[in-house]
């Protein structure tokens, strides 16, 4: 009877050590259970803010390239208006575009990185998977819209080319008009003159002596027939002095007397003009020295 009781005691605490090695071997496993549920749990929620804060700093640079940029926008502006645009402006609008593509490219890539590393974390989540949808069709968007730009500023290239033209022409059309007007300005304004002793004008043709009687009360007449080779020009709205080397001078043609004076000038004598407009009437000036 004894060893009966005995035998069932012993079960007992066989039955009960069993029990509490179960279940100390469960807890453990729940512990360890727990434990890594929690890990995961923290890793998931610092995977998902760290993909927020990614979505959230290209979100704000795909913002930055703005529909209304306002370099190539401006030089657009004053394309259409007729405005002037140089070549270092749409230097400027070039490299601006450039800057918004690499920009843009930057972003694309940094989506795609965020995109393989969401996949490899196994963080699956419908918002952020939404942004990033999000974040590629807005990337494309600004693609096409930096495709425009770049077409803008590849007319103004056009409109760049045209403007120069059109500007060598203004300035090519400005000099042959100032050219003629000189031209013109200078006919008008010149008078061509000669001067000699009687014998040396003689000979030159420009006078010759008329009437007489054998050599006796013979008259000086201009020929009217001149070499023009022979006479200088004076451009009286610029020179108003006809200089000499002899002490007494006598103008033989026809100026108003009015339009010039004859002034010693230390030993000699020099015609002055006083009145080009006047003076120059008559376009040829002959003075004899004695």
């Amino acid at each position: 009877m004894r060893k009966s009781v005995l035998y069932a005691l012993i079960a007992a605490i066989v039955v009960l050590v069993g029990l509490a090695v179960a279940l100390f071997v469960g807890y453990q496993r729940k512990s360890a259970d727990y434990a890594n549920l929690k890990t995961a749990e923290e890793t998931s929620r610092a995977g998902y803010a760290e993909a927020f804060n990614a979505i959230t700093e290209i979100q704000d640079s795909l913002n930055a390239i703005s529909a209304g940029d306002t370099t190539v926008r401006m030089l657009s502006a004053g394309a259409q208006s007729e405005l002037k645009v140089t070549e270092a402006m749409r230097r400027d609008a070039l490299e601006r575009v450039a800057l918004l593509n690499a920009s843009l490219q930057r972003n694309k890539d940094r989506i795609r990185r965020l995109e393989s590393s969401l996949k490899k974390s196994g963080l699956q989540v419908a918002s952020l998977e939404r942004m990033i949808s999000d974040l590629k069709e807005q990337a494309l968007q600004k693609e096409t819209y930096i495709a425009q730009l770049a077409g803008q500023v590849d007319s103004l290239r056009t409109t760049v080319t045209g403007l120069q033209t059109e500007v060598q022409q203004n300035q090519e059309t400005i000099r042959v008009q100032d050219e003629s007007l000189e031209q013109r300005r200078s006919e008008l304004a010149t008078v061509y003159y000669v001067v000699g002793t009687k014998s040396e004008l003689l000979k030159m043709g420009v006078i010759a002596s008329k009437g007489g009687l054998l050599g006796i009360g013979r008259t000086l007449t201009l020929t009217g027939s001149y070499d023009e080779s022979q006479f200088r020009p004076l451009d009286t709205d610029r020179e108003t002095v006809v200089p000499t080397t002899a002490a007494k001078v006598q103008v033989l043609t026809g100026q108003p007397l009015s339009s010039y004076e004859l002034k010693l000038t230390g030993d000699h004598m020099d015609l002055h003009v006083l009145d080009a407009r006047e003076f120059r009437k008559v376009r040829h000036l002959v003075l004899m020295t004695k």
